[in-house]
Formats: C-alpha cells, structure tokens, sequence
C-alpha cells in the first residue's frame, strides 16, 4: 500500500517540491567557489554547449545553472536538461524546473534519435544542453555515445563540469549520489572544453570519460582543503 502510494502523482509532485526546497536551502546557503572561471564564461555568457557531468553530482550541479543564469545577458535562450521519460527522470523533472531550466524528457540509450534530434535542436538554436552521461540508470562514469553524438551533429564542444561540497551525504544508489547538507562550503569546477571532429565521436568518447574523472578528482580534492 506504501508502494502505491508512493507512485501516487500529488504523493510525487509534493515529494518533489519539497526535495527541490531543501535542495535549493542547502546550495543557496552554502559558500561556493568556481575553479575554471575561463571554462565557464562562455557557457555562462550563453553560447551552445553541452555541459556533462556524472550523475553522482546531481543534486549539486544547479548552482552552476544558477550561477550562470545571473551572469548572463538578458534575452538568452535558457538552458535545458535531459531527463528520462521513466517515473523517475519525470520526478527529476519537477525538481530541476525549480531551479529555472527548460526539461527535455529522453533518454540517449533508449530511443536515443529522438533525444539526440531534440538536443541537437536546442543547441542550433542557440540554446544549451546539460546532460549525465551516466545517466539514468548506469553503469556509473561510463559514457554514452550520446553525449559525444549531439555535440558532432551540433558542431558544439563538450564542458566537463562537477561540484562538490564539504558537508554532504552520499547516498546508497548505484551511483552512490552526493546531497549537500545546508552552510557548508563547495565547490564548482569546469574543465577545458572538448571539441568531437566531425566522424570522430567514437574516439572522444574516451576523452570526455577522461575529462569528467578529472573534474570530478579536482572538486573533490579542492573541497578537502
């Protein structure tokens, strides 16, 4: 009966406004520093580009969309995340819809074009696509094709993103996903961009793997300091 309910749509959609409440408190409340300011600029300034991070960091990225959102001229197109259709990329929906981004509901693994048209959509109109490569379902830090995919067919290159904070919990998922506990400290980091030649995605797949490990190492190691 608990299961049931839990599947609920008003159940859900109140789970989801109130994760995205605390979620919002607790990185709204935390001190931030950006760690690849230069990385970050034209992402922040609006121009297309597909920002990639693990799953794991989730719960931590929208202050980078937030941070962004304020640096940004007036009149952009705004930034939009892949979510899966399943029950819970729609739950993920509702929460990341708080924090001002536009939802495209895919997945890259399973009815992939689809997605791929879609993004690679966004991304020639001018907009921005942040993605988890890893996402939804795994294996944890191994990339799909996609996210290599729609940055060739968009001629966009790849922003290796992640964040960490001080105080945080790591959940018992596949993915072993970090959520911030309030009035700690992050931080936020954005690697070289990563350019996918045209009829070479195959082999920046590797390179993007490589590239999101390393954000992920540098936040974690800066946020042991």
């Amino acid at each position: 009966m608990l299961k049931h309910l839990a599947r609920h749509p008003s159940v859900r959609g109140a789970g989801a406004w109130l994760l995205g409440f605390y979620l919002a408190f607790a990185l709204r409340s935390t001190r931030w520093q950006l760690h690849g300011a230069d990385n970050f600029a034209p992402f922040a300034a609006g121009a297309p580009v597909v920002a990639a991070f693990w799953h794991e960091r989730l719960a931590l990225m929208p202050m980078l969309w937030l941070r962004a959102r304020r640096a940004r001229p007036p009149g952009r197109s705004p930034i939009h995340v892949l979510v899966s259709r399943h029950r819970d990329g729609r739950f993920i929906g509702a929460i990341v819809r708080r924090f001002g981004v536009g939802v495209l509901h895919g997945s890259t693994s399973r009815g992939g074009a689809t997605a791929l048209r879609r993004m690679e959509a966004v991304l020639r109109a001018g907009g921005q696509i942040v993605i988890t490569p890893d996402g939804p379902r795994g294996p944890a830090r191994r990339a799909a094709p996609g996210v290599v995919q729609v940055a060739e067919m968009a001629a966009t290159p790849v922003l290796p993103c992640a964040a960490q904070t001080r105080w945080r919990l790591t959940l018992r998922s596949w993915d072993r996903m970090v959520v911030p506990l309030p009035f700690g400290r992050g931080v936020l980091v954005c690697g070289e961009p990563v350019t996918v030649p045209e009829g070479g995605w195959q082999d920046a797949l590797a390179v993007i793997e490589a590239a999101l490990n390393a954000a992920a190492a540098e936040a974690d190691r800066l946020c042991a300091r």
